[in-house]
């Protein structure tokens, strides 16, 4: 054993309103085990800094996208996200990211696993961690990926190109239905919940509730420990109703406190991502949310006071740095609400491409 370096191809990039390292398939371990490790390595973890890796100390930043070409019919690439824990060693991929997956088009088109097909390039994506499929729109003037534009999204300064994605057959593809309990809202512990799951397992809570006014920071928040424990204490309970069993060491479901809108919105969010609050919102959390407010009756269409619901609504949801805007449209006329449409507006910034350096006694633990 040495301790020589190897060097391993990677980009860092921003997706949405998260970062991490983007690797071909290829260029890691194939055994999940010693691409964790590897992984884990390469991210600096387990240290809350991170500071001996490329993670950022903090869930947000501490992300990997793992790309590959698709042998799917009508699919152009796998996309297998990976979340690294900064405070333990521990790679999860129970959940899918949306954000991360804003940067997986671009890096597909950048690493040539996807040709560039004039100014606008649709990359089909199939979403490993969750049997589904996204279609992102990729600025490619000229062949190639463009990163400068005017659009703006809350939570990341400046402007970029914009990408649009709409997800296709997300509904339940983490417990089996787009309401996991059968119901609109349950009582869990005394307290009303709406369970759904589109694309991302949610729980959406009203704040008050937990006696906070829902506007609090998420260190505010974080730093209420009673709050805290009767958050987990619910989200413990929720798991198995949501098809999910014993969820103490998964990172699903999201635990979401709404509270009124007050800057323009529909409504507000505060969201678990289960045990950091999230200084914005996940991609998929904002669609389940907005989801939530097209089932009348919902905890959340209660606090957005939307009485009858329509079948289609432009929803804005405000987290702690702005809002995120969903387009939805759902068909109630079978008595069951299916949903037609989620789409919504991202932007990617490739950081950086080359590689990561890991020391050769971790390569070959892996």
């Amino acid at each position: 054993m040495t301790n020589t370096e190897v060097a391993v191809p990677a980009a860092l990039m921003r997706g949405g309103t998260s970062k991490g390292l983007f690797f071909l398939a290829s260029d890691l371990p194939a055994e999940a085990g010693a691409r964790d490790r590897f992984l884990l390595s390469a991210m600096g973890s387990p240290d809350v800094r991170e500071i001996d890796g490329m993670g950022g100390g903090h869930p947000l930043t501490s992300k990997v996208a793992v790309v590959s070409a698709s042998e799917r019919p009508g699919i152009d690439v796998d996309y297998l996200f990976l979340q690294v824990w900064p405070d333990r060693a521990e790679v999860s991929d129970q959940q899918n990211c949306g954000n991360i997956l804003a940067g997986v088009g671009p890096f597909a088109i950048e690493r040539g696993l996807v040709a560039a097909t004039g100014d606008l390039t649709p990359v089909s994506i199939y979403m490993v961690n969750t049997d589904s499929k996204a279609t992102a729109f990729v600025e490619t003037p000229g062949g190639k990926v463009n990163y400068a534009g005017s659009a703006r999204i809350d939570g990341v300064p400046g402007t970029h190109a914009p990408i649009n994605i709409n997800f296709e057959d997300v509904a339940g593809s983490s417990c089996g239905a787009l309401l996991p309990t059968g119901n609109v809202v349950d009582e869990v512990l005394g307290i009303q919940v709406t369970c759904v799951d589109n694309g991302m397992p949610v729980v959406c809570l009203n704040a008050s509730d937990f006696g906070i006014t829902g506007y609090e920071t998420p260190a505010e928040i974080e730093a209420n420990e009673p709050l805290r424990a009767r958050v987990e204490e619910i989200r413990l309970a929720v798991g198995p109703l949501m098809n999910l069993g014993d969820v103490t060491n998964k990172t699903v479901p999201k635990m979401s406190l709404l509270s009124k809108a007050r800057g323009g919105g529909l409504l507000n969010t505060r969201t678990f991502i289960p045990h950091r609050v999230h200084e914005s919102i996940g991609v998929l959390g904002a669609v389940s949310v907005a989801t939530a407010c097209m089932l009348e009756g919902s905890v959340a269409a209660q606090i957005a006071g939307l009485g009858t619901v329509g079948s289609s609504l432009e929803v804005e949801v405000e987290h702690p740095t702005g809002f995120f805007t969903v387009q939805m449209e759902v068909d109630n006329s079978s008595g069951s609400p299916v949903v037609t449409k989620s789409a919504l507006l991202r932007t990617a910034r490739m950081l950086m491409s080359g590689s990561v350096y890991v020391l050769e006694s971790a390569w070959e633990n892996a």
